[in-house]
């Protein structure tokens, strides 16, 4: 027998509970008479169909004779066959397009006259409990096929292996009781939501003619559906729901659904700001905007909020993932996700087009990623910017995507608010039970262009014609309520009179609102601050251990317990872990690391490390999870800490997704460490997107603080271009307004402290760290216990580890990261007394002050030379180049530039040939040092 799908998924830390797809009968949900895929397969077994028929002919008084039973099995299995198909393909006959522009031929399986049934619609065939019959004429049983797959929901669900699962949603569409039914009340409460988002939309294009809002014109039905994943969410135990969407409808979400006062969002139109002007940051586009709040139905309050984000499609995906898994950790939701719901709204073109959407879909089973189910909005627009779906993506649906996690997918008619609302409460009741996620896709229409000042008809013609002829969601729908004696004539002019006057009031607040201080930090961010100056940023705080501490570490990180089995080699290194605690002497980069994350751990807070094979680490230096060797069960020492919580995942192989899933994390809970290491530095490169966009002005734009941690492995060991550079420069050029810290460091001690540091501030900053390679098992990089304790700090600048008198120094050598050893070694090996090699550890913010004091120590110095692994276009050069000039005047030293010394310029990071890369380093560290002719540099001239 084959496996389960849920024995492939990995295991879950204990924290986690249960797998996506948790049984639903268990849950208490009854099984019904419905006849499930695998009674179907069963059935379709001539024999086992020929006594199940004989059976219930003779209960239901029919002919029993062979010959009827011959036939009636038959006509069973046939009719078996056309549910199956129905289940299978009846999407594909689905009423969707609101335009009726997608020419969408009946599959010719579906028909009568496939299955041998054309002109027998009165024949009575047995189904065996399907639909809610035993015996039914094959017209009707068509019929009702025809209604539950082909009406104006698709639903596609039939390539999910669950049968629990399938069974679900077959009660859900095929028994009456559970479609698309409400009360008149509801349906009333529908029509004022879709007026509510139409008449919103026209108000702001008549006020702000030609501004660019992205309406949701055309698929307006979104709202009442949004409103119902609040309130049936409620019902079912949700208690926050964190959003993430892109700009189309974005305004409407942020009014109707969120709840954003109306004023506000008319004051930000007229110029004005969310936040007063002193809060500072750049702000951003009102349709990048995010807010939070809190709504109740039927007494439930549920919180939302709605991540900001950039213009980048889909980017905010996994922040929102991200963000949701911290909060449900907060909530202690974890193990049964029921609490924090993450809904991400998407567009047509987008979801089928970006990467980053699988990235995230991929999470939803992950251990330490899974959100407990994910609900997926596409906003169809049958259209991305210009592009037709034809040239858009290579499938069916924008929606396909999702099969790969197995996902359902809701496909419904924008028009019907009714289907829409219908398919998120099923999207809801899906996700609370099973776990998983699951995909809506809304089809409807752009009513203007990709913007409102766009013009739609120089690509689209046609589509454009037909949209213009087209009626409104509120007039189609009014309609349909009157015929049905919901409303009576003239209601809907009523409910959108009302709501268009309180527009207008609105309005006139608008121009004399003056909003609140903007709080950045409240909640779980109590306690933290905005640096009151770039000083304030740059500033240390005591991060030393106590040696009590320190010992107990020790013996956590390197006692074997009995039951786990090491691998002999692990055996060694812990035996040299332990004699680093006995001597208080050569405690490396690991060691150190391990030291950071323990200790804060103990003090209560949480650390979550994240990467490509992060738990051993990738150059086997790490080892925070020990693998017994005889059963592979896992035993993680620091997990095992008092007090606070540590978390080390080996992450799906994906940078762009787990970066901002990290990031996400980081935003909601500062009191957790949290940490993403890139396998090779250069594998950030895949992420840049979530670094510009958000890494790096997250906080200038949007006024949200953020802790993230990126470890990224830099240096140069002749390993070519791909793994030598984490790209330093473009960390550096993006640093600006104490946006984020970026340090490449040297020494083991340093790094616990600066990790320590990163959450003993009361501040939080992104902080970059470029991590060594060979520096790991480097003899000369080597911490004493003394620098973990007593009054030791992180060190932004360290000095020599040579003494040389201040006044002897002629020549002043700046570095930073792993050259600095080369050059340590060379010029000892040379015996130069009148060289001092000063390293920069925290490139920014640049330590201008403390370097100006040591120079100016400096009294007969003649030449400041900075030196670097990078070529001369890459690297810390030009970004250091002039700062280090500022602080030598502040030192007296006017005029005295710094001179390079370092890799001639290169469209490659690094050299592949390693014969190549010896001679260019020993050249380098020559130059710098004043043992060779290097130009200007060996001389000490200016540039």
């Amino acid at each position: 027998m084959g496996k389960e799908p849920q024995d492939f998924i990995p295991e879950l830390t204990d924290q986690e509970g249960p797998q996506p797809g948790p049984s639903w009968a268990r849950k208490g949900w009854p099984l019904s008479g419905v006849a499930a895929e695998d009674d179907l397969t069963q059935s379709l077994d001539p024999i086992a169909m020929k006594i199940a028929v004989a059976k219930a002919a003779d209960k239901a008084g029919k002919p029993t004779d062979p010959k009827a039973i011959e036939r009636a099995a038959e006509d069973s299995i046939q009719a078996m066959l056309l549910i199956r198909l129905f289940r299978v393909r009846g999407h594909l006959a689905a009423d969707l397009d609101p335009l009726g522009l997608s020419h969408r031929d009946v599959p010719e399986e579906l028909t009568l006259e496939w299955h041998g049934f054309a002109g027998k619609e009165d024949r009575e065939v047995f189904v065996g409990g399907a639909f809610g019959y035993d015996w039914v004429a094959i017209g009707t049983l068509y019929q009702a096929l025809k209604d539950t797959y082909c009406g104006n929901v698709g639903l596609e669900y039939m390539h999910i292996s669950d049968t629990e699962e399938r069974r679900f949603l077959q009660e859900k569409f095929e028994s009456p009781g559970e479609t698309i039914q409400f009360t008149d009340e509801g349906k009333r409460a529908i029509l004022a939501a879709v007026i509510r988002g139409e008449q919103y939309e026209n108000f702001l294009g008549k006020k702000y003619v030609g501004t660019k809002r992205f309406g949701l014109d055309g698929g307006e039905s979104m709202i009442p559906a949004l409103e119902a994943v609040i309130k049936y969410g409620g019902q079912m135990g949700v208690r926050e729901i964190i959003y993430g969407m892109a700009h189309r409808g974005r305004l409407n979400v942020l009014a109707n659904v969120m709840a954003k006062p109306y004023k506000v969002i008319f004051h930000e139109f007229q110029g004005g700001s969310a936040n007063p002007d002193d809060v500072g940051g750049s702000g951003d586009v009102k349709y990048h905007l995010g807010t939070s709040t809190d709504r109740s139905f039927d007494d439930i309050n549920v919180h939302m909020s709605l991540v900001p984000n950039p213009s980048h499609l889909e980017a905010v995906n996994p922040v929102v993932l991200g963000k949701a898994r911290a909060q449900q950790a907060i909530r202690d939701d974890l193990k049964k996700h029921e609490q924090v719901l993450p809904v991400l709204i998407h567009g047509d073109a987008a979801f089928a087009g970006q990467g980053i959407v699988w990235e995230c879909l991929g999470f939803s089973g992950i251990r330490g990623y899974n959100t407990g189910g994910c609900i997926h909005f596409v906003i169809n627009n049958q259209i991305g910017f210009t592009t037709s779906p034809q040239f858009a993506r290579s499938s069916p649906y924008p929606s396909d995507v999702a099969k790969g996690v197995q996902a359902p997918i809701l496909h419904v008619n924008g028009d019907d608010p009714e289907a829409v609302t219908f398919a998120c409460k099923l999207a809801v009741e899906y996700r609370q039970v099973f776990g998983r996620d699951i995909v809506i896709d809304m089809w409807c229409y752009r009513r203007f262009g990709h913007n409102e000042g766009d013009e739609p008809s120089f690509t689209q013609p046609l589509m454009y014609d037909r949209i213009k002829r087209h009626p409104k969601v509120s007039v189609i729908y009014t309609e349909r309520l009157e015929k049905e004696g919901v409303i009576e004539s003239g209601y809907a002019d009523g409910l959108t009179a009302e709501f268009t006057d309180h527009l207008e009031k609105e309005f006139e607040a608008a121009t004399s609102y003056k909003p609140n201080a903007a709080d950045w930090f409240g909640g779980r961010w109590s306690g933290l601050n905005k640096p009151a100056d770039p000083e304030n940023a740059r500033r240390n705080v005591e991060s030393a251990l106590g040696d009590k501490l320190m010992g107990s570490l020790g013996r956590t990180l390197t006692t074997v317990p009995d039951d786990v089995n090491v691998h002999k080699t692990l055996g060694r290194i812990l035996k040299a872990k332990a004699e680093m605690f006995e001597s208080g002497e050569g405690f490396d980069w690991a060691t150190a690391e391990a030291l950071a994350f323990g200790s804060l751990v103990t003090e209560g807070f949480g650390v979550r490390l994240s990467g490509q094979d992060s738990g051993r680490g990738t150059f086997s230096q790490r080892h925070a999870v020990w693998i017994d060797q005889k059963d592979e069960h896992k035993y993680i020492p620091l997990a095992t800490l008092p007090h606070g919580k540590f978390e080390v995942y080996d992450s799906p192989l994906s940078e762009y997704g787990v970066l901002g899933f990290e990031y996400g994390f980081a935003m909601a809970d500062p009191k957790t460490l949290v940490l993403w290491e890139a396998q090779f530095g250069d594998f950030a490169n895949g992420a840049q997107i979530m670094i510009d966009q958000f890494v790096a002005a997250g906080e200038a734009k949007w006024l949200r603080a953020n802790g993230l941690v990126m470890l990224l492995p830099h240096g140069y060991e002749g390993q070519g271009p791909e793994h030598s550079s984490a790209r330093l420069e473009r960390f550096l050029q993006l640093s600006a307004n104490d946006n984020m810290c970026v340090c490449n460091i040297t020494v083991p001690s340093n790094y616990f402290h600066v990790l320590r540091r990163q959450m003993l501030r009361p501040f939080r900053k992104p902080l970059v760290i470029m991590t060594p390679k060979s520096l790991l098992r480097h003899p000369m990089a080597k911490s004493a216990a003394s620098e973990f304790t007593g009054e030791s700090h992180f060190r932004r600048i360290v000095s020599d580890t040579t003494e040389i008198a201040d006044e002897k120094v002629k020549r002043l050598v700046l570095c930073s990261g792993k050259v600095a050893y080369d050059l340590i070694q060379k010029r000892d090996e040379a015996g130069l007394d009148d060289v001092s090699i000063v390293r920069i550890e925290q490139l920014y913010p640049f330590p201008g002050d403390p370097l100006a004091l040591r120079i100016e120590r400096m009294t007969n110095l003649e030449s400041i030379v900075w030196c670097q692994e990078e070529p001369k276009n890459n690297g810390a050069w030009f970004f250091v180049d002039r700062l280090i000039e500022e602080a030598a005047e502040k030192a007296g030293k006017s005029g005295m530039r710094p001179c390079y010394a370092g890799r001639e310029v290169s469209a490659s990071p690094a050299t592949g040939l390693a014969k190549r890369h010896q001679v260019q380093q020993e050249s380098l560290v020559s130059i710098a040092l004043g043992l060779a002719d290097g130009g200007a540099a060996a001389r000490g001239d200016s540039k």
